[in-house]
């Protein structure tokens, strides 16, 4: 009887405790903030999730297998947008080597591999030419890198992040900004393991919101 009723209630923990950690409410000004002003988002109908990083920064790094696995089970109306921070001069030549392999649509390969370049091969990527080597050998011709890395098209990029990043007012990265209306990172959520968490509760949010507001009404 005593087995039985030990299996009874190991059953009943685990179907209670999942639904009361979906349920985990999470406080503005403790997991996370509200921005003081909204900012606008670029993912049309999606809820955006910007992620704002910087190749030179070690957390940036602890954080990016969160970042992977939260990807691979984002809900389809969520969309993670990469955003390299503009929060000095020397934060501008990483974050133009990620506009340019998103222009040549090599985010996929580039971006793991500068992460590691930086963090576990202790390469000194300090200006054009050394980075230029890091693309060549990533399979890029030296061509194609100099003519995307000094383009117009990625002047353009590089200014909208400056502007965004005074805009979110982020004081250090990584940061992740909810749908132009939150932010959270490590240091609010408590670890790198619980900064999705928080972010899931805050997509919950605007879900939520935006179910709830009032469709627009059409005149006859």
């Amino acid at each position: 009887m005593k087995s039985v009723t030990t299996l009874l209630l190991a059953l009943l923990i685990a179907v209670v405790l999942p639904g009361y950690a979906l349920a985990k409410e999470y406080q503005e000004g403790k997991e996370y903030l509200l921005l003081g002003t909204p900012q606008p988002t670029s993912t049309g109908d999606k809820i955006e999730v910007v992620e704002l990083f910087w190749y030179g920064c070690p957390h940036c790094f602890d954080l990016e297998p969160q970042v992977q696995a939260w990807l691979k089970r984002k809900p389809e109306d969520v969309e993670l947008v990469r955003m390299p921070a503009i929060l000095g001069s020397r934060w501008e030549l990483l974050a133009q080597a990620y506009y340019t392999a998103d222009l040549l649509g090599i985010t996929a390969k580039i971006h793991p591999a500068l992460f590691e370049a930086v963090h576990e091969k202790h390469m000194n990527i300090n200006d054009e030419a050394a980075l230029q080597a890091f693309f060549v050998d990533q399979g890029v011709s030296a061509d194609d890198f100099k003519k995307t890395f000094n383009s117009f098209a990625v002047a353009v990029k590089m200014n909208n992040a400056r502007q965004m990043t005074r805009r979110y007012k982020i004081s250090g990265v990584p940061t992740i900004i909810v749908n132009g209306k939150y932010s959270t990172g490590a240091k609010q959520a408590g670890s790198n393991q619980a900064v999705f968490d928080v972010v899931d509760y805050l997509v919950e949010q605007e879900r939520a919101a935006s179910s709830a507001a009032p469709a627009d009404v059409v005149a006859n």
